[in-house]
């Protein structure tokens, strides 16, 4: 695949530290999938063909009267992409439990649980705060014999912590082909075979009841689909979501999620960024 791939680098000249989450947020639900930290703001990845100009252009019209910053845009061709990605992606370590690492990385049995990801563009590696607070909570929970579905599955990673957690079956979608190509190869990588992944949204959820829902995608997405989770879960089921803030996003994914049936219950929360946690409400 001969992909084009946008790097747009921001540099954060004035405002609050919380100022570039929220523009990565904003990114994100615009389409880019990576960032990237550097000196004086961070680096924004996206594909050339999923770049919306005029989405952009409003968004950045719209932050500009938050901070002041400026950014540039360079090209880069998809078989430079792995060496990017590969240059920032350090092992990762979660409740002292799950290590984290990637293929070129070395193993560390002392740890429960391992798993290792092929990093490529695929968001979800666990360096991101929303997932590593996902993964927090799933070792929280008893997934012996359940089953899962993850929605906006990334690289796979909450679908195979949740089949070394001794779930019994577990759907893992994401309506992007990479992402989708991604959670395949990966759970082959980890030797886990339980793990059924579809490409789609929530039209594409197979029809069926499950024990646990995944969701960390962001907040407008999960508005939108939290009713749909709700019909396919039975009382003593879980819900997780992330993806969102503790402000003012929390308060709005509990209002939403209470009117389709769920109970709200407790939340973790770094850097600003939330996983919380619902129950099914018969």
């Amino acid at each position: 695949m001969n992909m084009l791939y946008k790097e747009l680098t921001f540099t954060i000249e004035s405002g609050e530290n919380y100022h570039k989450d929220l523009l990565i947020n904003d990114l994100a639900e615009i389409g880019f999938n990576t960032f990237e930290d550097c000196e004086g703001g961070f680096k924004a990845y996206i594909p050339s063909s999923d770049l919306d100009s005029r989405q952009l252009t409003a968004l950045l019209e719209v932050f500009s009267k938050r901070a002041l910053f400026s950014y540039k845009v360079n090209d880069i061709p998809h078989e430079n992409w792995n060496q990017v990605w590969e240059s920032n992606f350090r092992p990762l370590i979660i409740n002292e439990r799950c290590y984290v690492r990637a293929t070129f990385h070395e193993a560390q049995p002392q740890y429960e649980f391992e798993i290792v990801i092929d990093p490529k563009m695929a968001f979800g590696t666990g360096h991101h705060q929303t997932t590593a607070l996902m993964m927090e909570l799933m070792m929280e929970e008893d997934f012996r014999d359940k089953k899962v579905l993850d929605m906006g599955c990334g690289t796979g990673i909450l679908a195979i912590l949740a089949s070394r957690l001794e779930a019994k079956e577990i759907y893992a979608g994401d309506y992007d082909q990479i992402c989708f190509e991604s959670t395949l190869e990966n759970a082959a990588l980890n030797g886990v075979r339980n793990i059924n992944a579809f490409l789609g949204s929530k039209e594409a959820i197979p029809d069926q009841k499950y024990d646990i829902i995944l969701a960390n995608i962001n907040r407008n997405i999960l508005l939108d689909q939290i009713a749909r989770y709700y019909e396919m879960m039975r009382p003593g089921s879980v819900l997780y979501l992330s993806g969102f803030y503790e402000n003012p996003d929390l308060n709005i994914i509990q209002q939403k999620a209470e009117e389709c049936g769920f109970t709200y219950g407790g939340h973790k929360k770094l850097d600003d960024w939330v996983a919380a946690r619902f129950l099914y409400k018969s």
